[in-house]
């Protein structure tokens, strides 16, 4: 039976196997990569995503949270290593523990939960000590460590020192070149207090996408990879520094990601008449316009009232009107033969053209981040080739 809903999102295996050795050419040695996966793999559905990373020679992913962790833990095949950044309750810590879930510590509360849990249970738990580093976020202060070492020193037995790590604020922009690297100075600090304790973390991790990229010295045991993966530069910045780097002009990514419909109706709009809600769009000329079944409820952002674009049999057409909740409106006057069920592309590849995540997030003024992360979950993901 045909798929139920309104739209489809297809996930291109190749491209992420592409990506990744790429990737994997371009961080050092004996680098792990940790494969980030929060915000529902970045828009790209973390139940299919997972399974076709570990495909893929990938075998840890890095969540946000302990839901995140528990969704990943159940996707994945492979018995993969699971990372937790941000939010795990002190009730969830059990789970954690008991699963071989790493989480990061940042704060004495979950230090001291960590510890509790880990004795009762009889288990060690594997923890990742984040630290305050200039971001100003989350992480221990320099003046937290003597009680956080001490008690990582006594408790060796429950507590696994498995990761020190820190994050920078911004490594995507050179504006934040002087903060970034006064963030690595404090790192070495704190890994030399620690090291004066008698303490040594297995990983020391603290880049991202574009730390990985732009400070290769940042790259330490592992590196976070998140929207690289997926074939999207952090921001135009990185890109172009890239390709200035390597005198090439292609961008070496592909993207994973396209997102489809079909045509739900076909009709005429004569001259003078208004097109969908309100006054926004008049037809100066006789119209034949076509109704999609995509609207802001899924993701199609209200933006792009009167400028969005798609893509149907090769042509690109413009939104016209206003977008609705469930449906938009677009002008194929001058387009051949139009039919109900025609395919009509969001995102992505028809033909020669494209409609790329970058131009359809600049007409609704979003990042790429917010665009891909706000598709809905229940929106069906499909792997294609």
């Amino acid at each position: 039976m045909k798929s139920l809903h309104t739209s489809h999102i297809e996930i291109s295996k190749s491209a992420l196997e592409h990506n990744l050795q790429f990737l994997k050419n371009y961080i050092g040695n004996g680098v792990q990569i940790s494969s980030v996966v929060k915000g529902n793999a970045y828009g790209h559905g973390l139940e299919v995503f997972v399974p076709l990373a570990e495909n893929c020679g990938i075998n840890h992913f890095s969540v946000f949270s302990a839901d995140e962790a528990l969704r990943v833990h159940n996707a994945s095949t492979k018995n993969s290593t699971v990372m937790i950044m941000g939010l795990i309750n002190n009730e969830q810590l059990e789970w954690a523990i008991e699963n071989n879930i790493e989480f990061y510590v940042f704060e004495p509360d979950r230090l001291e939960k960590a510890l509790e849990t880990a004795k009762r249970l009889g288990k060690t738990a594997k923890i990742h000590i984040e630290v305050e580093t200039g971001m100003n976020r989350t992480g221990f202060a320099m003046d937290q460590l003597p009680v956080v070492l001490k008690l990582l020193k006594n408790n060796s037995d429950y507590l696994f020192f498995k990761g020190l790590c820190t994050h920078f604020a911004g490594a995507e922009s050179i504006a934040n070149y002087y903060r970034i690297h006064k963030q690595q100075q404090v790192f070495q600090k704190v890994l030399k207090k620690v090291a004066a304790a008698g303490l040594t973390p297995e990983q020391k991790h603290t880049a991202c996408s574009a730390a990985a990229l732009r400070y290769p010295k940042f790259q330490m045991d592992m590196v976070r990879l998140g929207i690289i993966q997926y074939g999207f530069f952090p921001n135009k910045e990185i890109l172009i520094e890239y390709l200035t780097k390597k005198k090439v002009t292609q961008n070496p990514l592909k993207r994973l990601i396209s997102w489809k419909s079909h045509v739900m109706d076909v009709k005429k709009v004569k001259t003078g008449e208004f097109v969908g809600y309100g006054t926004s769009y008049l037809a100066n000329s006789d119209l034949k316009i076509a109704i999609i079944p995509v609207g802001y409820a899924h993701g199609f952002s209200r933006n792009l009232s009167n400028q969005g674009i798609v893509l149907i049999n090769g042509q690109r057409v413009s939104v016209v009107g206003t977008v609705n909740m469930n449906m938009i409106t677009v002008d194929v006057t001058q387009v051949n033969s139009v039919e109900k069920g025609d395919e009509v592309v969001l995102i992505g590849k028809q033909g020669d053209l494209e409609i790329s995540v970058s131009s359809f997030s600049e007409f609704s003024e979003q990042v790429n981040y917010e665009l891909l992360t706000r598709l809905p979950e229940n929106l069906p993901r499909l792997i294609v080739d």
